[in-house]
């Protein structure tokens, strides 16, 4: 399939200032006066979200029926009495939701909003009018947005007498919890405003992705085609079964997904909009118009298929996926990183489109395309060769920050949201890459790691295919050693790397954020080792390098290891674990810019030399974390013996090499078991009857 002289996917323009919302300076602060028009079905549920994560919002609810917003504010009180409940709120938070809330048939009330949301039905003539009311009634400087899911914003908007303030941000059911929104970017929006919206989304807990300005902009393109691609399968196949084949894909098959949303009619409307504006191959299903709820199995219930049924079923809606994704991307709709992590976010898919393309490989996809293009012809096909649309990095964003004399420094994000940017291999390598690659670069002054959000800098390590290597030490310490490759390259870089904690850091996030050669964090930020509490030791450097650059902190590092201890930024600042405390995220990374100057030309290589760190003390009879929970007797004397060993030898490498090793050997015991499998059921280990 050629090229055909369509750019790359790494020639993509860039619509963002930043990649990472969070590098963006705002103009303007978060919105105090929210208004909400719509009180049907997700304009309530995006009312609880903002009210819920920004302290003492206002919000105005508009609609055309009392009832409607009688309904609206009881489903916003119930929904702080359930967060309440659940410990997902504080007493605070519940009550500052349930306060300062308008609920009017007047339009009038939102003379006062910083920000006004439109989620009415979708229907054109109707928006604008509604868009029309708005700007008459706002202050000049009120942004509007639209949730609307297909309708493009130059048909919304550009009526008005300043489009400038104004796109679509389009939200995912439910949207109090779905952290998937689309914020567009079209001709007549200002810039600083798309910035600011992806700014206080990634702030509130969203994960925003830009999209360019066309019919069902990105993600629902993947996701009502597909639906519409379930329907025209009902001739040869059930829902029932087609959920079934399904389940390979995504957890909900699409028929149990339409039943949930009431979606029936969103297909029509999508997809014939589609239809209108790109051709009748995107003609919405006959029976979409008639349907109503779909008999069909839940997720994890399976329908018997023959095999030759699911091979079609299976071919049609991969060809559908692939089919879809090839024209986001060479009509540069969106970007490769957003598709697969919008799919993976918004509509719980088990693999982004683009994975599942580079897994069944180029030879596959040729066949499935081109089987696909037989059976729907008119559909998009590749413009260029396969392997060109995984030229992209998954799980990583890099920015470029000023740093003065001429120079820069590259801000690494590791963004895997959905997993609290747990690290896995794939993430580890594309980190070590883009150093690499930067590392001898003369412009570029060194390196900052941070996470993506403000929740966590990383969650720790993925464990990957490490319960298959239980029982087996050598394998599980060989593990150890090839999870480590990253931190062992940070300890020789010749340029300093300073990790940014905007969150939690835990486990190997922890050990990734110690090998850097300076750390600077919110206040927010806490650090903790768990692994104990899976019955294992951390094998990548935990039990050598806390000891070996802060010394005079042993006994910390000793409750941390053995008993699972939380360490505050405050405390760690205190300990001189943290060389910066900034007071919110907007100054973390300006504050580790200046210190990646600041150890220019300095040394930051680990001591080879032995340390003397006071005796590991494990209780006798059943130990226990400081959570209380039981802990296994045998792992800690492995853990005690590492930590001891370790701090003894008098090279740092060989001290690296006693940590791999006391992982494989804290592999090999009953508890890792139990550990490991409770993680993987979600339930809590039993290490009384482990040992």
């Amino acid at each position: 399939m050629p090229n055909n002289g369509v750019l790359s996917i790494n020639e993509t323009p860039q619509m963002n200032s930043r990649n990472n919302p969070l590098l963006v300076n705002p103009a303007r602060p978060p919105p105090k006066w929210l208004g909400v028009i719509g009180a049907g079905t997700i304009g309530p549920d995006i009312a609880y979200y903002l009210k819920s994560e920004i302290a003492d919002l206002h919000l105005v609810l508009i609609d055309v029926r009392q009832e409607a917003l009688d309904k609206a504010v009881d489903r916003i009180h119930g929904y702080a009495d359930k967060g309440l409940a659940r410990g997902k709120l504080t007493p605070a938070q519940a009550d500052c939701v349930r306060r300062n809330i308008i609920a009017s048939l007047d339009y009038e009330a939102l003379a006062y909003c910083d920000w006004v949301l439109e989620a009415a039905t979708e229907n054109l003539e109707l928006k604008r009018r509604i868009f029309s009311q708005v700007e008459a009634i706002v202050r000049p400087d009120a942004i509007i947005t639209s949730n609307t899911s297909s309708i493009p914003a130059v048909r919304l908007f550009s009526h008005l007498n300043h489009p400038e303030r104004t796109t679509v941000t389009h939200f995912f059911a439910p949207a109090f919890r779905n952290p998937a929104v689309e914020v567009i970017h079209w001709d007549k929006a200002d810039p600083a405003v798309v910035d600011y919206l992806r700014w206080t989304f990634c702030t509130t807990g969203k994960v925003p992705m830009v999209t360019r300005d066309t019919v069902c902009f990105m993600l629902d393109r993947i996701f009502d085609n597909w639906c519409n691609e379930a329907a025209l399968l009902l001739d040869p196949a059930t829902p029932a079964q087609i959920d079934t084949v399904a389940g390979e894909f995504v957890h909900a098959g699409p028929f149990f997904v339409l039943n949930l949303a009431n979606g029936n009619p969103i297909i029509v409307e999508t997809n014939t909009l589609q239809m209108e504006e790109e051709g009748a191959h995107y003609r919405p299903a006959e029976i979409f118009r008639t349907a109503g709820r779909w008999d069909t199995v839940k997720p994890g219930e399976f329908a018997n298929v023959t095999a030759a049924t699911a091979a079609a079923i299976r071919d049609r809606l991969a060809g559908i996926l692939l089919s879809q994704s090839v024209d986001i991307l060479d009509r540069r709709i969106g970007t490769p990183e957003d598709l697969d992590l919008g799919c993976r976010i918004a509509f719980a898919f088990r693999k982004g489109p683009l994975e599942l393309m580079r897994d069944l490989g180029a030879p596959e996809c040729a066949r499935i395309l081109g089987k696909f293009q037989q059976d729907r012809p008119g559909m998009p096909m590749p413009k260029q060769d396969l392997p060109a649309y995984q030229n992209f990095r998954r799980f990583v964003l890099v920015d470029d920050v000023e740093a003065g004399d001429g120079r820069i420094v590259k801000v690494i994000t590791l963004r895997r949201p959905e997993a609290l940017n747990a690290i896995h291999d794939e993430m580890t390598d594309e980190v070590l890459a883009a150093i690499r690659r930067f590392e001898d670069a003369a412009e570029v002054a060194g390196f900052v790691i941070t996470g993506y959000g403000t929740r966590a800098f990383s969650a720790g390590a993925d464990i990957g295919r490490f319960p298959s290597l239980l029982g087996d030490r050598y394998q599980s310490a060989e593990y150890a050693r090839a999870c480590s490759r990253l931190l062992v390259y940070l300890d020789a870089c010749t340029k300093p790397v300073v990790a940014a904690l905007n969150g939690m850091a835990l486990g190997g996030g922890l050990e990734l954020a110690l090998r850097c050669h300076g750390i600077v964090a919110t206040h927010n930020a806490f650090m903790q080792f768990p692994e104990i509490t899976l019955g294992i030791v951390p094998g990548i450097g935990a039990m050598v390098v806390p000891y070996r650059r802060w010394p005079e902190a042993a006994n910390m590092f000793h409750h941390m290891l053995t008993r699972a201890e939380r360490l505050t930024a405050e405390g760690a600042t205190e300990l001189g674990i943290i060389d910066t405390l900034v007071a919110d995220h907007g100054a973390l990374v300006p504050a580790a810019v200046w210190l990646v100057n600041a150890l220019r030309g300095k040394g930051h290589r680990v001591p080879d030399a032995p340390v003397r760190i006071p005796p590991v003390v494990i209780e006798v009879n059943a130990p226990h974390a400081a959570s209380g929970q039981r802990l296994s007797a045998e792992v800690l004397e492995i853990l005690r013996r590492g930590i001891q060993d370790a701090a003894a030898t008098d090279s740092f490498s060989k001290a690296l090499e006693i940590g791999y090793l006391a992982f494989g050997d804290s592999a090999c015991t009953a508890a890792a078991r139990e550990g490991i499998s409770a993680f993987g059921e979600r339930r809590k280990p039993d290490f009384a009857k482990t040992g």
